[in-house]
């Protein structure tokens, strides 16, 4: 998670490459775009037990592998290094871990698999990362493009009764409605909460809630975002929706209303934290101390709020009413692994 923004504009940067399907816009990190395929075209086959993902809880982007990661039933097969939520000038580093070092890896920063895999590289330090365990070497930190490859090109390791979070026959409407979410919602909160300008601040804001009010009425007569299951789409719009109370309505000045203010999305978000593989990933603690105490020139003093009350979360939701199937013919994933299970102490954890 890098934040690139323009000083003459005070605008978060944000570019649209005609390639990309989804929307996403390039960070510079995104020098590492290499894909772990089934036929390892790239020269990275996938194979169980060789790559190590490399995310943080508190970053949304990570937090979609995360998602997709536990759906499909992949933990045997990638296993996950977490990072510490509060980055030094060094970025990314393992100081949750003994010795301040990955177990697996052995390295003490992300910054060592970017540079083992080229020493001249000075671009930001981003996760998700997929780093290749016998060379210590970053693979890819294409965060887009890492949820879906886990999707369609790790499928011989899937587990029984994984859902198909991208089915072919809904790929276009799945990439078009990411498109829209991603530009006004997903990269709006940050455009919003780092403008230095107030121009480019209200133009984020308007785009973002003008985007909620249109996938609240979407979201009104169906319970999920494209068809009557779970797929990509919304994956990637639950992980802004789930940090937006406790960072985005408040330090970054989103705050036309709360989360808890809007019901259809309210409910809907509520719906997939308790659906297993979602709620289970996240961690409020690391959110909301990554972003209050990181961001020091959004947030000064880096003092973290003891709000909001997160128990709500639980609560039932009654999207069920609307039909749909959360797994379509598959099922849900089992319990998390007992190393990788998180405790919140504000009882929200489904």
């Amino acid at each position: 998670m890098t934040i690139p923004t323009d000083p003459q504009t005070g605008r978060f940067e944000v570019r649209f490459p005609a390639e990309n399907p989804s929307g996403e816009f390039r960070r510079s990190a995104n020098h590492f775009d290499a894909r772990v395929t089934a036929d390892g075209r790239d020269g990275w086959p996938v194979e169980a037990g060789r790559y190590r993902l490399v995310v943080s809880r508190a970053c949304p982007w990570a937090s979609r592998a995360l998602v997709v990661r536990r759906l499909l039933g992949l933990e045997s097969a990638l296993s996950v290094a977490v990072a510490d939520p509060i980055q030094d000038e060094k970025s990314w580093r393992f100081t949750l871990d003994p010795d301040d070092r990955d177990p697996v890896l052995g390295i003490k920063y992300l910054a060592e698999a970017y540079h083992a895999a080229d020493p001249h590289y000075m671009g930001g330090i981003s996760v998700p990362a997929i780093v290749d365990i016998p060379s210590k070497r970053l693979v890819t930190n294409d965060y887009p493009r890492i949820t879906l490859d886990l999707s369609t090109e790790w499928t011989s390791l899937h587990r029984p009764g994984a859902p198909d979070l991208y089915p072919e026959r809904l790929r276009d409407e799945i990439d078009d409605v990411n498109v829209g979410v991603y530009a006004d919602v997903n990269a709006a909160v940050y455009q919003a909460g780092f403008a230095t300008g107030q121009a480019a601040y209200e133009d984020a804001y308007i785009r973002l809630f003008a985007m909620l009010d249109v996938l609240s009425e979407r979201l009104e007569t169906q319970r999920y975002l494209v068809g009557d299951t779970i797929t990509e789409a919304d994956i990637r719009l639950f992980t802004t929706l789930v940090r937006f109370d406790p960072v985005y309505h408040g330090h970054f000045k989103c705050n036309r209303n709360k989360l808890t203010e809007m019901p259809v999305l309210w409910a809907y978000a509520r719906d997939l934290f308790q659906t297993p593989g979602f709620g289970d990933t996240v961690d409020f603690d690391h959110i909301k101390r990554h972003y209050h105490a990181v961001h020091e020139q959004v947030n000064p003093t880096r003092i973290v709020p003891l709000g909001p009350d997160l128990s709500g979360w639980t609560a039932p939701h009654h999207r069920e009413q609307l039909g749909g199937r959360p797994f379509g013919d598959g099922t849900p994933p089992g319990p998390p692994p007992q190393d990788e299970r998180i405790g919140d102490p504000d009882g929200a954890t489904p």
